[in-house]
C-alpha cells in the first residue's frame, strides 16, 4: 500500500503503548483511524490529543476478547468511515503466570485477548477489506516471545499462535489483495506489566491480580523485564516502523536486534534435530 493518505485503519489496544504509537504514525500519514480500546479514560485522552493535530480519528470501547464486541466495533468503523483498509490486531495482555501459578480463567483471558481477538480480527475485517477491491494490510502484534519462548507459558503460546496464523494467512490472502505482517517487538515502553488494570469483570473473582503482581514483584526476571520496559523503545518509533511495513508489505516487523541470537539458537536446535535423524531409515 504505497499511498496511505485517505485510507482507513482499525487499531486495537490503541489508547496507549504500541497501539497508540501505531495510530499516531498512521494518522500523521493521513490515515483515518478508528481506535479501539477497553480503557475509556485513556482512549478519550488519546483521541483528544490526536485531534489537536487535525488527525481524523474516532474511538470505540471494546473488550476484544469478546467476539460480539469486536464485531460491533467493526460495524461502527464502517458506519463512521465507510471502508476499512488496514487492520492492526494489537491489543495484548501479560496474562497468566509461570508454571504452577496459572488457572483456567487466566488462560482464557490471555488466549482471548492475545490470540482469539486476532483470529476474529482476520475473520471479521478480512471480508471488509476484500469488499472494496482497493487492497489492504493486516498487521498483528506478536512479540519476540512468539519466536523465542522466554516469558510466561500462556503468553508464549498466544504469541507463537499469532506468528503461525500470520505466516499461514500471508500466502492465502495475498491473491485477495491483502498483505499480512506480524510485528515482533522487543522491550517497548508500554504498560504490558500492568495488564491487570483492565481485567474484565467476568474474571474478577477468578483471577487474583494483586497476588499475581506480588508474585511477579519477587521474580528476578520480572524485575529485569520491568527495568528494560521502562528504558525501552519509544512506541511512536514502533508505529513508524509499522507504517513503513504497511507501505512495503513486510512479512516480519522487528524493533531491534536484542533477541536475534536467541532466534538463531532456536533454529540451530531445530536443524540439529533433523541432523540427528538424517541417516536413519524409518521403521514401517
Amino acid at each position: 500500500m504505497k499511498e496511505l493518505a485517505g485510507k482507513t485503519a482499525f487499531v486495537t489496544g490503541a489508547a496507549s503503548g504500541i497501539g497508540l504509537g501505531i495510530a499516531t504514525a498512521l494518522a500523521q500519514a493521513g490515515v483515518k483511524v478508528m481506535m479501539a480500546d477497553i480503557e475509556k479514560d485513556a482512549l478519550d485522552k488519546a483521541i483528544s490529543d490526536l485531534r489537536l493535530t487535525n488527525a481524523d480519528v474516532e474511538g470505540v470501547i471494546a473488550d476484544v476478547s469478546l467476539k460480539d464486541q469486536l464485531q460491533a466495533a467493526a460495524d461502527a468503523t464502517i458506519e463512521r468511515f465507510g471502508k476499512v483498509h488496514i487492520l492492526v490486531n494489537n491489543a495484548g495482555v501479560g496474562g497468566a503466570g509461570g508454571y504452577g501459578q496459572w488457572n483456567d480463567a487466566a488462560w482464557d483471558w490471555t488466549i482471548g485477548v492475545n490470540l482469539m481477538s486476532v483470529v476474529w480480527g482476520f475473520e471479521i475485517f478480512g471480508p471488509l477489506i476484500e469488499s472494496h477491491g482497493e487492497g489492504g494490510q493486516i498487521v498483528s502484534t506478536a512479540s519476540m516471545a512468539g519466536l523465542v519462548a522466554a516469558v510466561a507459558p500462556a503468553y508464549n503460546v498466544t504469541k507463537y499462535g499469532v506468528v503461525a496464523l500470520s505466516e499461514g494467512l500471508r500466502q492465502e490472502l495475498a491473491p485477495r489483495g491483502i498483505g499480512v505482517s506480524v510485528l515482533c517487538p522487543g522491550f517497548i515502553r508500554t504498560k504490558i506489566m500492568e495488564s491487570g488494570r483492565n481485567l474484565p469483570g467476568r474474571f474478577a473473582s477468578k483471577i487474583d491480580v494483586e497476588a499475581a503482581a506480588a508474585q511477579a514483584a519477587e521474580s528476578e526476571f520480572a524485575k529485569m523485564a520491568a527495568d528494560l520496559i521502562n528504558k525501552g523503545i519509544d512506541p511512536l518509533y514502533v508505529g513508524e516502523l509499522v507504517r513503513e511495513a504497511i507501505e512495503e508489505d513486510w512479512p516480519y516487523i522487528f524493533t531491534d536486534n536484542m533477541f536475534e541470537s536467541g532466534v538463531d539458537e532456536r533454529f540451530a536446535a531445530i536443524k540439529a534435530g533433523f541432523d540427528r535423524i538424517r541417516d536413519r531409515t524409518p521403521r514401517h
